[in-house]
Parts: C-alpha cells; structure tokens; sequence
C-alpha cells in the first residue's frame, strides 16, 4: 500500500488494462495512470463500504428530475439510399465495416 492507502498496481496491470483498451503507452503515462487508476480505485473501495441497503433504486439523484419520452409513433422506414448516402465504406446494399472480434 502506498502512503495515502491506495492499493498498489503494478505497470504490468497498467499495461493490459490498457492492451485491452487497444491504447498504445509511454513508459511515463503508464507510470502517471497507475497513480490515477489507484486512485480511482481508492474511491471505488471507499464507495464500497457505505451501507445502501435502505435506498431505494432512483433514476436520478435528485427527485425532482423526470424524464420526458415522447411517445413512440411508428413511420415510414428510410429509403435505402438515403440511408447508405454518408456511409463512410459501403459494400453494395450495406454498409462496411471493420471487423470488431477476431476470429477464435
């Protein structure tokens, strides 16, 4: 534990949080974000510890707040032109994009 009781990561943690973010670092951001990843996870734990079991759930912190929802009212659908006309990559009808998961 450091001298303020934060828990202690190690830039090795740092690092594959970050590969798992896809987020390149110098050794100098690794070693500022282990600071502040402590931190927040300092607070986190200082969270944990407050007792909640009486609170009832709310969608926002201050009662007075309500969400205003405009009723859902079905339309026409697009034309599929007009839909595709921005599309950054296009691969005939659809839009292209890159792959999100590799292939296991």
């Amino acid at each position: 534990m450091t001298s303020q009781s934060e828990p202690e990561l190690s830039i090795a943690q740092v690092r594959q949080v970050a590969a798992l973010c896809h987020i390149a670092l110098t050794d100098e951001e690794a070693e500022q974000l282990r600071g502040e990843m402590a931190k927040l996870l300092n607070e986190v734990s200082i969270l944990q510890r407050i007792d909640t079991s009486g609170v009832e759930p709310t969608g926002h912190a201050v009662e007075e707040v309500h969400t205003v929802m405009r009723d859902d009212v079905p339309r026409p659908p697009l034309e599929q032109e007009d839909v595709l006309v921005n599309a950054p990559r296009r691969e005939g009808p659809y839009f292209r994009v890159q792959a999100v998961m590799e292939e296991s």
